[in-house]
């Protein structure tokens, strides 16, 4: 599953990042993208210069990890969007989220190499390494978005999700239990970027939240395989729901 995930991801989750990004260097080869309100911030001055940087920067998951910036955990009373506006501060808010699934699966990683949660499958080693891989394509997708801008990427972790997520890692005791862990942030990633697409407003940044979307909630889907369970959101009587829901949305 997570070969196949891997696959789906190169095969059509890249190339849509990759065109969403595309979009903002062509429009400022070509000066259609002339920044007139808080629509085009994307396309504003170095945006060429920055959006190139970005097409380079979202290539593979192996190069990434090797250049992405170290995540850290966010300070108490801090905020990654702090004097942002716009799509700009939901950019920082999406990189941070992305930090913090990075930051969980790393930490979680360490631990189970420690041997607190007894024997490890392979494949679950190769299900953290190829995400941790994506979300770390998906963080740097967005810091692109903020340095183009001429803002400092974001490399802390969320500020509202973080105590939960190391409690809930520290007190876990068993894969079941990091699993479910893992789930919750990848169903809160997954619809934050949902919701997100009915507050951003330029269409390229829309449309790079349309790319990332899926990959989370395949994720997602992995992670119900491993605990047993229906693979999508169910109500509390395990009734599946049609429609995605964007509760637990940063």
């Amino acid at each position: 599953m997570t070969r196949d995930l891997d696959q789906l991801h190169h095969d059509a989750g890249m190339p849509a990042m990759h065109e969403a990004l595309a979009e903002l260097t062509d429009a400022v080869r070509t000066g259609a993208g002339k920044p007139t309100d808080r629509r085009t911030f994307l396309l504003g001055a170095g945006g060429f210069v920055a959006g190139a940087g970005i097409l380079a920067a979202v290539g593979s998951a192996p190069e990434l990890a090797a250049a992405a910036p170290s995540t850290s955990l966010t300070a108490p009373g801090t905020s990654p969007g702090a004097g942002l506006s716009g799509d700009l501060a939901i950019a920082a808010v999406a990189a941070s989220v992305e930090n913090l699934a990075i930051h969980t699966y790393l930490s979680a990683a360490k631990a189970a190499g420690a041997g607190k949660f007894g024997t490890v499958p392979p494949a679950i080693t190769t299900f953290i390494t190829t995400v941790v891989g994506q979300h770390r394509q998906h963080a740097a997708a967005w810091n692109g978005l903020l340095t183009a801008a001429g803002k400092q990427a974001v490399s802390v972790t969320d500020p509202a999700l973080t105590p939960t997520a190391n409690e809930e890692l520290s007190q876990a005791t068993s894969l079941r239990q990091v699993a479910q862990l893992a789930l919750t942030l990848e169903n809160t990633a997954a619809q934050t970027y949902q919701a997100e697409a009915s507050r951003l407003r330029s269409a390229r940044a829309v449309a790079l939240a349309a790319s990332i979307q899926p990959v989370e909630m395949q994720h997602a889907a992995i992670l119900y395989y491993v605990l047993g369970e229906y693979p999508g959101i169910q109500t509390s009587s395990k009734s599946p729901l049609a429609f995605n829901p964007t509760t637990l949305a940063v």
